[in-house]
């Protein structure tokens, strides 16, 4: 579903090429123990989207120990290597060569976008295959890579339903705000550009905020004097929940809506009784897929928490990729890439999975969010 870095998307790319200069991915990797296949995840285990980083390193935890129960994967136990990477695009870079050192033959992960897209090449590089159940940028898919897919939808996909959403109100006057990571600004944009194909409809405000700042005052007052429609925040949601508990102390005019990093039980908890004022565009919480039933049930077991909302789509990654092992008798990144190519309806607990030419997922899903009783609930 992202790219939480709080610095300038060009400054971390600087920051990407440096460490490749410095620290290329090793020749040979480490071979695991006879007996084991080992698997990687990198993600948020610390900082701001850590709740979101472990709830997904969980979800790939419980496809792996439902393998294991019934006996691994060609004869062997499969064991998951977790790499912190908390949405800041140079440690995306080291954790991607930890696990290529450590020797893993599949990647899932991470949630930032800006991670996603650097540790990329690196695993590219491997021969890797790297699937995504969070990050979203359409970049990642566009890079000419075989070898990276996602179970997730894209932020242009996205940007098209936010904007048929604010068509369907009649809105006239849109503000976007972002927060200039990978994720928000690119969410933002692509939102902007599904605006301009409604004649009548105008973004009147497009600016970001500094994340982290708490005070969302200053740019709420501005955003006020212009008298949107309707008000898209498109940054994470450690700033999400606060900026729309502002917007309606606030009484800026019109709608309040916030892209899919804010579908979380944080924005809930930020947000206050504002959250139910607010509306939440992005793919469907496992809790509304019939096909997620079990895996809720064994999730919330397991952990005494229900899932969060990318848990659904890294459960399927990981057990695509053990599929992919276990379909084509090989852990040869070449062979399982060219069997991920072809995957046709695998049938995930997020529903039906086929991959596109780019790696990108057929037919995602995507619904708009509201809350009631201190839990999201659809609103449409």
């Amino acid at each position: 579903m992202k790219a939480t870095i709080r610095h300038s998307l060009v400054a971390a790319l600087g920051i990407v090429a440096l460490t490749f200069a410095v620290a290329p991915v090793a020749a040979h990797a480490t071979v695991p123990k006879a007996g084991t296949i080992k698997l990687g995840y990198f993600g948020p285990l610390t900082g701001s989207n850590a709740v979101e980083g472990i709830d997904m390193e969980n979800a790939a935890k419980l496809a792996i120990d439902n393998w294991n129960k019934k006996g691994g994967v060609l004869g062997d136990q499969i064991t998951l290597d977790a790499q912190d990477s908390p949405c800041v695009a140079a440690v995306a870079v080291q954790a991607a060569q930890k696990l290529v050192t450590d020797g893993v033959v599949g990647v899932v992960g991470p949630y930032c976008s800006s991670d996603a897209i650097p540790a990329s090449v690196i695993y590219h590089r491997a021969g890797i295959p790297f699937i995504t159940g969070a990050s979203t940028n359409p970049k990642l898919t566009e890079q000419g890579f075989d070898d990276v897919f996602r179970t997730v939808g894209r932020d242009d996909e996205q940007g098209v339903f936010a904007a048929s959403i604010m068509a369907g109100w009649h809105a006239k006057r849109i503000a976007i705000v972002h927060d200039n990571t990978t994720y928000a600004h690119g969410l933002a944009t692509q939102t902007q550009v599904a605006l301009a194909k409604h004649p009548g409809m105008k973004v009147v405000f497009f600016d970001a905020i500094v994340p982290g700042s708490r005070d969302f005052t200053a740019i709420l007052t501005r955003i006020r004097s212009v008298k949107p429609d309707v008000t898209y925040f498109t940054g994470y949601v450690a700033d999400g929940g606060l900026f729309v508990k502002q917007f309606v102390s606030l009484g800026v005019p019109g709608r309040i809506m916030a892209g899919d990093a804010n579908n979380g039980a944080e924005f809930i908890s930020l947000a206050g009784k504002a959250s139910e004022k607010a509306f939440i565009t992005g793919a469907l919480l496992p809790q509304m897929v019939p096909s997620a039933a079990g895996f809720v049930k064994q999730f919330t077991a397991k952990y005494h928490l229900a899932p969060g909302p990318y848990s659904g789509y890294t459960y399927d990654a990981m057990n695509i990729l053990l599929y992919a092992i276990q379909k084509t008798g090989s852990t040869n990144g070449a062979t399982l890439v060219r069997f991920l190519k072809g995957l046709k309806n695998y049938p995930g607990v997020t529903g039906p999975i086929t991959f596109t030419s780019t790696g990108d997922r057929k037919q995602i899903q995507y619904t708009l969010l509201t809350v009631r009783h201190g839990q999201f609930v659809r609103a449409m």
